[in-house]
């Protein structure tokens, strides 16, 4: 007895040997192809409705929905996955082990002065490539790559605003553009501030993140040590309070100049602060080091810090603290609307 063989089924396909029909096999392709050889065999079109309707509903249901690729962070301390709205609420501060993740300079501005409003202050920009330097990539090409991952122009950002009421100049470095580096555009940045600082009379915090100067640009990133420290004394001459906040990783050169010159030194919460690192110090002598070396609860308990403050917490710090050194009051905590003068005279009559 001859098997049968579905409609469906391919002409170079072989009769099936197992006796059973296989139209029902039919149901196991791919709708699309279903309805496609559905039309063949009639010879004619389908119905309006399974054209208009059908077909595009399953489509739908078949097609790859794309995710976007940023709405988690993994802490990179305990490993928690964390939704970024959530991380953002927290100035992506681990909701879990609180550890202290990077921070772009505008979100912390935008999170620091009132409102999240401030006006930049201009940076002179330097030479692009003085030394036409070139490793894997030519120099420029990871400045291009740099800007267009980050917005910004290098890895410094200089502001003017308030904070409770309170106006100064901040400026704060990007880890996220080139590890942070010194080159010369932050060296031009840090004496913008003080400038604008000491030509408004008023104080500096600055925001330090950085691996170090930055070796495309050799002994002129060098130079900015000397130059970044020339621009503090002109705060300590005008008698400016200079307050700096030591983030996570803040090493290397930067640590040896302006990062260690502040009047008042606060660092966040288990950040990497030293010149060199410590695998390089384990390396060089061979011996292993003391549990948190170099970090800032470590430094703290060793006089090289003045406090260590949480995220959350530093604005209210730094009110506090320039509005000592600068003899003022403290800050309005809130605004209390004045009263009435019908509420007032209603008031007076019931206590007499």
């Amino acid at each position: 007895m001859p098997n049968p063989v579905s409609e469906g089924a391919a002409p170079d396909e072989p009769p099936c040997r197992t006796g059973f029909a296989v139209a029902p096999l039919i149901a196991f392709r791919a709708a699309p192809d279903y309805l496609e050889s559905l039309t063949r065999r009639e010879g004619k079109k389908t119905m309006n409705w399974i054209t208009n309707y059908v077909r595009p509903k399953i489509n739908s249901l078949f097609s790859r929905r794309e995710v976007p690729e940023n709405l988690w962070t993994k802490c990179g301390e305990c490993g928690t996955m964390l939704f970024h709205r959530e991380l953002a609420d927290n100035l992506n501060v681990c909701t879990n082990c609180d550890h202290h993740m990077a921070i772009t300079p505008r979100e912390r501005f935008a999170a620091l002065f009132d409102g999240g409003v401030f006006t930049e202050v201009k940076v002179s920009e330097p030479i692009a490539d003085p030394l036409h330097f070139r490793d894997q990539k030519k120099y420029p090409d990871r400045m291009k790559a740099a800007q267009k991952a980050t917005g910004e122009k290098d890895a410094m950002l200089v502001a003017e605003g308030e904070i409770a009421r309170t106006p100064i100049i901040a400026a704060a470095q990007d880890f996220t553009f080139m590890g942070g580096s010194m080159g010369m555009f932050v060296g031009n940045a840090i004496i913008a501030a003080a400038e604008r600082a000491v030509k408004r009379k008023l104080p500096l915090v600055l925001f330090a993140a950085a691996g170090g100067a930055r070796m495309q640009e050799g002994i002129l990133s060098l130079m900015q040590m000397p130059r970044t420290t020339v621009a503090v004394q002109m705060l300590k001459e005008a008698g400016l309070p200079y307050i700096v906040v030591l983030t996570h990783p803040t090493t290397g050169g930067v640590t040896a100049s302006y990062a260690m010159l502040g009047d008042v030194q606060i660092a966040e919460p288990n950040a990497l602060i030293c010149f060199a690192g410590p695998r390089v110090i384990e390396q060089t002598i061979r011996e292993k080091l003391p549990e948190g070396f170099q970090r800032a609860e470590y430094l703290l308990d060793h006089g090289m810090l003045d406090r260590v403050t949480h995220r959350k917490k530093m604005r209210e710090e730094l009110v506090t603290i320039i509005r000592m050194l600068t003899r003022q009051s403290p800050a309005v905590r809130g605004e209390l609307s004045a009263p009435r003068p019908e509420t007032g005279k209603a008031e007076m009559a019931e206590a007499k």
